[in-house]
């Protein structure tokens, strides 16, 4: 069996270029909500768009946004003020999400973000 850094050497992602970035806008752009999500949840997505996206009125592509590792820490601590539950729970089990807006978290109106806070927690210190 060979490791995952063996099987992306043997399988290297294709190069961002200008014209998927473009894809992704315009991804982003679409009036269907699933396809917003499939832009909210690309580790190549734009910083601008990331912003737009963290403003979507749909919960769906808000919460793509918050479970994304590659989404900017701005963004992140702007959705932990977020009126979603589901939001703020996918937002609180994002090992990037800075100690700042986990404090928010942590603090939640919703019991269920604060479970997941700390099983985050847990999970990070066992």
């Amino acid at each position: 069996m060979i490791t995952a850094e063996e099987a992306a050497e043997l399988h290297p992602a294709p190069e961002v270029t200008e014209s998927k970035i473009a894809r992704i806008r315009l991804l982003a752009a679409d009036t269907n909500p699933k396809i917003r999500e499939s832009a909210a949840s690309n580790h190549n997505t734009p910083v601008d768009v990331f912003e737009a996206l963290a403003n979507d009125p749909d919960d769906g592509v808000r919460a793509c946004v918050a479970r994304n590792e590659h989404a900017p820490c701005d963004v992140l601590r702007m959705l932990a003020h977020d009126p979603s539950d589901t939001v703020r729970g996918f937002l609180a089990i994002n090992f990037y999400v800075p100690e700042d807006a986990m404090s928010t978290l942590s603090a939640d109106d919703s019991a269920t973000v604060q479970r997941l806070v700390r099983w985050k927690r847990e999970l990070a210190s066992a």
